[in-house]
């Protein structure tokens, strides 16, 4: 595998790479390391480009970039244009490559963050340099925001600043972030989902109680036990399909280009027909529940009074309350269930004038691409700032090759982007900023 020289990487390219290098791992729950650094870094670049940023620490090292740039029309509603600068933790001896060295081999970039999502704050911010460095304005005033903590929920991050600096999106109406702008291959046909919704986010702790006692007895009443059927029974539970607007006009159009009637289709049969591209989208049919992480124990030869287990539940913005009653269902009433952290889910209109001038944007530079809407099974910090009244959408636009498992990339082993994706992106958001 080849590995192609840095000169040859673009500005966009070298400022991912850049900031891949920046180890931004967060653990959760406070334990990451800094963003600092890679605040300081982003904060010197805009600072370069004549803007006047803002570094804002939530605790120690724990920093947000926020910068304003003037637009031509500045009546009009402010557009916040965000990225995070945290990333989930990276297990080197899983990789191919240094997950914090940046590599470029295969026209790809490689590393933690390359997808998620240091690769869209470089097209951040060589977007706004190519129009500030040729003497243009934005449309409207943009709110440049780097988050810390989103991969936490954004608890030092984005919430933070919407309740203690909210002066700082001030007049701001609409929002676009990440996961969202990226194509995926329709039979045969390139198309762009956009994200015009997400789910709601509940982190649950789930405990059972029992008597401690020794190992080696006869014992039924063991909270490990107990947790484990818990665990199981929730773990194996298959939520039924249910489609809100957002999916059912998604499943409606891919039914369209495949040539299927939707009323004579499981969406589901639909959704896995788009291959690779189906990894997110199949989550948004439906609501879900994993465990990923038990604790108990502490001696093998001591049965312990309690076990936990954590969950990851993501809910159709509607249906939230419904789904965590069913949980405690599902687990039992003796099983305590603790809300660790939760979150709104977010559903908005795939219409409007920033719907438009996205879908212009992708077409100018793609032309005769689909353009579709679809609803993230996760989240972004497009929920923090729903709090002030904004509207957030997904837009980190990327044209990439049918066969690559973008999904897969985010939080998985070798991520990677193609270097053609991030110029393909930057452009399209320095038109987008120009006409919206």
């Amino acid at each position: 595998m080849a590995t192609e020289h840095v000169g040859e990487l673009s500005e966009t390219a070298r400022i991912a790479r850049d900031l891949i290098r920046i180890d931004t791992s967060n653990r959760g729950g406070g334990d990451a390391n800094p963003e600092r650094p890679a605040a300081d870094y982003v904060a010197a670049y805009l600072r370069d480009l004549g803007l006047d940023p803002v570094i804002i620490e939530s605790a120690p090292g724990r920093a947000s970039v926020v910068a304003r740039v003037a637009g031509r029309e500045a009546e009009l509603p402010a557009l916040v244009l965000h990225g995070h600068l945290d990333v989930v933790p990276a297990d080197p001896a899983n990789w191919s490559v240094d997950p914090f060295a940046g590599v470029v081999k295969d026209g790809l970039l490689w590393g933690r963050g390359a997808v998620d999502m240091k690769d869209m704050d470089a097209m951040i911010l060589t977007a706004i340099a190519e129009l500030l460095r040729a003497g243009e304005r934005p449309r409207r005033d943009v709110v440049l925001a780097f988050f810390a903590d989103e991969e936490n929920g954004g608890i030092y991050g984005s919430h933070h600043l919407v309740e203690h600096h909210p002066e700082l999106f001030e007049g701001a109406g609409t929002a676009i972030s990440e996961v969202g702008g990226y194509s995926i291959d329709i039979a045969g046909n390139r198309a762009y989902l956009i994200q015009t919704g997400e789910k709601a986010l509940d982190w649950i702790r789930l405990r059972a109680r029992g008597t401690a006692a020794h190992g080696s007895r006869v014992w039924h009443d063991n909270a490990v036990t107990r947790l484990a059927e818990a665990v199981a029974a929730l773990g194996r539970h298959e939520w039924p399909i249910a489609l809100c607007d957002t999916t059912r006009e998604l499943v409606d159009e891919i039914a369209r280009l495949v040539g299927e009637d939707p009323r004579q289709i499981n969406p589901e049969e639909l959704v896995l027909s788009l291959g690779k591209g189906a990894g997110f989208v199949q989550a948004s049919l439906r609501n879900t529940s994993n465990p990923t992480v038990l604790t108990a124990g502490y001696k093998h030869n001591v049965i312990p009074d309690t076990a936990e287990a954590l969950v990851d539940v993501r809910t159709l913005p509607a249906e939230r309350d419904a789904v965590l009653a069913q949980i405690q269902e599902i687990v039992g009433e003796d099983i305590e269930i603790e809300t660790v952290h939760s979150d709104i889910g977010l559903e908005v209109p795939f219409a409007g004038e920033l719907v438009e001038a996205m879908r212009a944007a992708l077409e100018a530079h793609d032309p005769g691409a689909k353009v579709l809407p679809y609803l993230l099974s996760g989240g972004t910090d497009n929920k923090a700032l729903a709090r002030l009244g904004i509207t957030g959408y997904g837009f980190a636009p990327l044209r990439l090759p049918a066969d690559l498992d973008f999904p897969g990339m985010f939080h998985g082993v070798d991520e990677r982007v193609p270097l053609d994706a991030l110029d393909f992106g930057h452009r399209v958001l320095a038109d987008l900023l120009r006409s919206y």
